[in-house]
């Protein structure tokens, strides 16, 4: 997909995350799980978007497209994403771009963790299984971004499987509670308060127990998961409304829930410091959007950090892993290398599928005329004659379809695409086609 061909369509991603923009930019740029699914299913209002998946983590928010023409479509894609995110502000200097080979790399790459604030996380693999099944879920993916996914899941899980780096690993949980230890030294006579409790609100409480804190509280607004999260580890569900009036005994709060507001706010914080008589408070924030208002860690005893404050944490250990990363780099452009083949003869599928529904169209139509000819046929016998039509032009048209899977990439293959056109007169999806008819054909196209 290096050059562009008459039927070709281009891969396209827009993003920003961890490296490109600071926590206060990421988080309103965060998408939510609704947003992207409102925004999937009016794709087709964003002319020259053909396909789309929108993988959003703490950490960035990115969208996979296939269009019409990368360079021209780049603005539309800008657009979607201040739709999805309801923000229009200028942002040019934190987001990147990448198209084709490019944005295959990057996928991979994300999919494999090595794009990751934590080098060898494997959180990201199942957010970007969860962002491909969301795509399928709304209809917005079909022949190149199920074939892109596919890929890049497999990926994913090979660097997984044949590199160490998940080994070592330090998660944005753990480093959250060495900062707590490096604070507050032993956590043995420490308590903890986790507002949340979702996977990264159970790893922190797996790593807070590790450490030896003595109690742990759960606080999240579905009291049950609550209750459910405070029980694996022996803990204490409270109310979610309650919490930071009963955290008067709680040297740390760390906070990880989904909320799009802030969830401790610098009133109540200032409350609670004036019950605990100066005792300090550890407070580490690590949602995206931020749980905690910025303004608290400016009160006297308070320290809070932020996501971003736990990079240095996690850089710490990174050099354990680097060795790894080399090898699984090598694995990621084997399989770049390896789906730029697979792609070289996606140019034909629009015109493969394009030809097909013609066939059938045909098909059908003579089936319906014989209808009327045969009101004998029973349900069953109809049955077998749909089943021997379609039969029949599958195997007509198998041999053209292997000529032109075999022509793709090669000297002959625009002298097969013309020929198929004029012969099958399929000149109405070329260039004068709109983005919907390409897009309406091009879903045919399946492998």
């Amino acid at each position: 997909i290096r050059r562009r061909k008459k039927y070709d369509m281009e891969l396209l991603m827009l993003g920003l995350n961890h490296k490109t923009a600071p926590v206060d930019v990421r988080e309103r740029f965060a998408i939510t799980k609704q947003a992207i699914k409102s925004g999937l299913a009016n794709l087709n209002e964003y002319e020259g978007l053909s396909e789309a998946v929108v993988l959003s983590t703490c950490n960035r928010s990115e969208m996979y497209v296939v269009v019409d023409d990368a360079e021209r479509d780049l603005p539309t894609l800008k657009q979607f994403l201040f739709d999805l995110t309801g923000n229009e502000e200028d942002i040019d200097e934190y987001l990147y771009h990448f198209a084709n080979e490019d944005c295959i790399r990057h996928l991979f790459r994300v999919s494999s963790s090595l794009d990751s604030l934590v080098l060898g996380e494997g959180q990201i693999l199942s957010q970007v299984k969860d962002a491909y099944a969301m795509g399928r879920e709304e209809g917005t993916t079909s022949t190149v971004l199920n074939t892109l996914f596919h890929r890049a899941i497999a990926t994913g899980k090979r660097v997984r499987t044949e590199t160490r780096i998940q080994f070592n690993s330090v998660s944005v949980s753990y480093a959250a509670v060495e900062l707590a230890r490096e604070e507050l030294g032993e956590l043995d006579q420490s308590n903890a308060l986790i507002f949340g409790a979702g996977k990264m609100a159970e790893l922190t409480a797996q790593h807070l127990v590790a450490r030896g804190v003595r109690n742990i509280y759960v606080a999240n607004r579905h009291r049950d998961k609550a209750e459910q999260l405070a029980a694996k580890f022996g803990g204490e569900a409270v109310p979610f409304e309650e919490a930071m009036k009963q955290a008067v005994d709680v040297d740390v709060i760390v906070t990880s829930t989904g909320a799009p507001h802030y969830v401790i706010k610098p009133w109540e914080t200032r409350q609670l410091m004036t019950k605990r008589k100066g005792r300090h408070l550890f407070l580490i924030d690590i949602a995206v959007p931020r749980d905690v208002d910025p303004e608290v860690g400016e009160i006297k005893g308070v320290t809070l950090y932020n996501i971003d404050a736990l990079e240095e944490v996690v850089d710490e250990h990174i050099q354990e892993r680097k060795e790894e990363a080399r090898q699984a780099e090598k694995i990621v452009e084997d399989e770049v290398e390896s789906i730029e083949a697979k792609f070289q003869y996606l140019s034909f599928r629009p015109l493969m599928a394009l030809l097909s529904d013609r066939c059938d169209r045909i098909r059908q139509r003579e089936v319906k005329r014989a209808s009327s000819k045969l009101p004998e046929l029973t349900e069953d016998e109809w049955r077998q004659v749909e089943h021997m039509s379609r039969m029949i032009v599958r195997k007509i048209l198998r041999m053209p379809m292997m000529k032109l899977n075999a022509a793709a990439g090669t000297a002959q293959e625009q002298f097969y695409i013309d020929a198929m056109r004029a012969l099958f007169k399929l000149d109405m999806i070329g260039e004068t086609a709109t983005s919907e008819e390409r897009h309406n054909h091009y879903r045919y196209a399946q492998q």
